[in-house]
Order: C-alpha cells, then structure tokens, then sequence
C-alpha cells in the first residue's frame, strides 16, 4: 500500500524528517528569568501543537519555571550540534533524542538514569504506567528514556480465508518461511477467478524492509560496532524476498478487493483498529509480524517509542528537568488532545478504546468508505490485550537502516547479486559504525 510505504519511509529514513532543536548547544538551565523564574530548555526533534499545549500547561503547573523551546528544521545540524554540546559537557536540559545514539550516550556518562527517581516519584500511579514499554526502553537496566506514547507494528490477515483454509499456524513463533507456507496454502485453498496475493501493492523491498526492522538484532550488534548483513542469513533474507515476488505470493500491484490475505500495519491509535482492518477485511484478524530467521517465541508486538526523551547528566537543574518528566507521565499531559500515540498511562488508553467501542455500538463511527463499523465486544477485547502487551523494542539506528535500503535496490532490479549487495552493506556499515 502507498499509505503504508509512506509510514515506513517516516519510521525509516529517519534522517528525511524535519528535525527541531535551535541547533544552539548552549550551556543548559544557567539563568533565571527577569521575574526570577529557573530556566528549563527543551531541544526538540520536530515542534507540533502538542508541545505548544504541554509547555503551557507546564508552566501553569510549575509557575516558577521557564520551559523554553529550542527549534531546528535541519537533522544533520541538530545531531551534530547535539553531539557535540553532549561532548563538551554542554547541551540543552532535556532532550528529545529519537535520532541520537541513545546506547552511545549512555555508555558515556552523558545522560540521567531516571530509575530510582521514577521508583521514589509519589506523584505517578506506578500500577497504571505502561511498565512494557518502558522496560523494553532499558539499557543496561536504567531508565534513560521516557516517551510521549507509542505506536506499534503489525500484519491484518482476512479472518474469513484464514479460517476456511483451516490452515494451523502460530502467529507468536512464526517465521518468513512458515509464512511463505501458509500463505501458499491459503492461497491454494482460496483461489478463484482472479489471482490472490498474500500481500499485494507491497514490492519484495517493503517485505525485505519489513524484516529488517524486526530482525535488526539478528544482523546488527551495535554495542561492539559489529554487523553481520555479509552472513548466509541475511543473504537469504534478501533471496527469499524477491522469491516470493516472483512466485507471486506478494505483488508489487494493487490488488482488487478481496484478492489480499494480508498487510502490514502502524497502530498509532484506536481508530487505527477499526479504519485499515475493517475498510479492507469484514473479519480482521490481527497477528504478529513474522520473523525473518528462526522462530522464538514473543510476547507483544514491535513497538515504535515517540518522542523519547532523556535529561542531560549535566543539567544544574535536574529537579526542574523531572519535574518535566513526572508531568509528560501525569493524566493531564497524557491525556492533551493533540498527544500522538497510544498513552503511557493504562487509564488513558483504556479510556481512548472505550469511548471509541461506545461510538461503535451507537453506530456514530462511519468508516471512510462510508459504511458503518462492526466491531465486537470480544474484538476490543482483544485490542486493549494487544495496546498493553505490546514489548518488543530494538533501537534500530537510521543511518544503517537507510545503508540497507539503498543496496538492495541494485538486488531486486537484477543489476547485483545479493553476496553482491550483502558485502557491499556489509562494508558500508562496518565503516559507520567504527567512525
């Protein structure tokens, strides 16, 4: 789907979005206002309505602090100057760091870990935080990062094929080449007049992709600056991708109504159950993504942390930085209208789901092609299982993912073999990883 190629290249090529942060390294949280109020700099990634709301109500809270916003609209600029204000033992107080190398920073002295202060915050609820995803966010057991929400990953299959295939499978331990299977199976099974894909509109470098970004671990190790893409693995993670496009089990075309068993999916808020799944399945059946080498067992579905943010080691005003950090985790600041994501807190999520099952019950919910959702109560069920489950968090680190990506097109248009494209990854990360 080009919907979804967009979403993607968004969580992908990283280094294409628009970065905020002044660019300014400055030394952080220095002065006082004339009104005599401590200063608070926040660097920021990319500026929305969001944060325009938060730093308000910030500040009603805390009258006494001055949250100040820094901008960039340059990515290069913004890593770099970010880099090295961090090296120089300067840098903003809190910083919006999703493109930084978190792992890095941490080995380096460079960031606060916020464990024991979020074990001894009395103003949180420890119950109602999504303790998952911010145990998944660790690093070395420390608490370095705190997001705004999160999104997650996963694959829709039509429930109805499924089914009447009656084909077993374990969407917890699959893999790429159990799904290959099924998908032949089904297909078989289900075959018509017009042709069925497993996915459709869906090229072998989304699939090739796909796995990457679910198998990083496999091919990456980046505390010892080690890559792995010249292994017999990846070589045919990238041999199996295209195979399966020529044996037409995925397409690069768009496929008619009804001719698809699945697609890959972002799940970045209730409606996003209903809207993708139930527009293109009457019986959606949500599963997770499959494994590219052998299979394991998994407990939630990928996540996607947004807006992660982490307090400089340095700040002299570190009390003023958590206090930040306590109110982005607070129900007021969750639960701000222009928030993306799912929440960090249960409530809220709990809340969104519930307020979206209500609409559907009244049949206020119209999906956009005009019809009425229908969703059982059991299907909510399964949503709200599926939000506070979700667990699985590899930083997976731009720069290499986008190396990856611009390879393999001289792979799957034939111009190199894939030994080929895997050394040439292989060389190019390697050289990265070690600057």
């Amino acid at each position: 789907m080009k919907k979804w190629l967009s979403i993607i290249s968004m969580g992908v090529i990283i280094a294409s979005l628009t970065a905020c942060g002044s660019g300014e390294s400055g030394k952080a949280g220095q002065s006082t206002t004339k009104e005599g109020k401590t200063v608070l700099t926040l660097s920021l990634l990319e500026s929305s309505p969001f944060y325009k709301t938060l730093e308000k109500k910030f500040e009603e809270k805390h009258p006494d602090i001055d949250l100040q916003i820094h901008e960039s609209k340059d990515y290069e600029k913004y890593r770099n100057t970010t880099n090295t204000a961090m090296l120089s033992g300067k840098g903003m107080d809190i910083i919006e760091a999703d493109v930084l190398p978190l792992n890095e920073y941490v080995s380096k002295g460079f960031l606060l870990d916020m464990n024991d202060l979020l074990e001894q915050e009395q103003t949180l609820n420890k119950d109602d935080l999504q303790t998952t995803i911010l145990d998944g966010l660790k690093v070395n057991e420390g608490v370095y990062v705190i997001p705004s929400g999160y999104s997650f990953s996963v694959f829709v299959g039509d429930g109805d094929m499924l089914g009447s295939a009656n084909v077993k499978f374990d969407d917890q331990t699959w893999n790429l080449k159990e799904f290959e299977q099924v998908s032949k199976e089904v297909i078989q099974k289900n075959r018509g007049a017009d042709e069925l894909y497993a996915l459709a509109d869906y090229p072998p470098e989304y699939l090739f992709q796909e796995m990457l970004f679910t198998n990083y671990t496999a091919f990456v190790e980046a505390s010892a600056k080690k890559a792995k893409f010249d292994s017999p693995e990846f070589v045919d993670l990238l041999q199996q991708a295209k195979k399966m496009s020529d044996d037409k089990i995925i397409t690069s075309e768009v496929a008619k109504a009804g001719n698809q068993l699945f697609y890959s999916s972002r799940i970045g808020s209730p409606t996003d159950f209903i809207e993708g799944p139930y527009t293109i399945f009457d019986n959606p059946k949500l599963l997770q993504i499959p494994q590219a080498g052998e299979a394991g067992d998994r407990t939630g579905a990928r996540v996607v942390p947004l807006s992660q943010f982490v307090i400089n080691a340095k700040t002299p005003v570190r009390d003023e930085a958590w206090k930040f950090i306590t109110f982005l985790l607070s129900e007021e600041a969750q639960s701000i209208q222009e928030r993306t994501g799912f929440s960090m807190l249960k409530s809220v999520n709990e809340k969104m789901i519930n307020d979206l099952q209500e609409k559907v019950k009244s049949g206020d919910y119209t999906l956009s092609n005009g019809e009425q959702a229908k969703v059982s109560d059991e299907q909510f069920t399964v949503f709200k299982q599926i939000v506070e489950s979700a667990d699985q968090y590899v930083e997976l680190d731009a720069k290499v993912l986008n190396i990856a990506r611009e390879e393999s097109y001289a792979f799957f248009s034939g111009q190199k073999t894939a030994e080929e494209v895997a050394k040439l990854i292989q060389n190019r990360v390697t050289t990265y990883l070690n600057e």
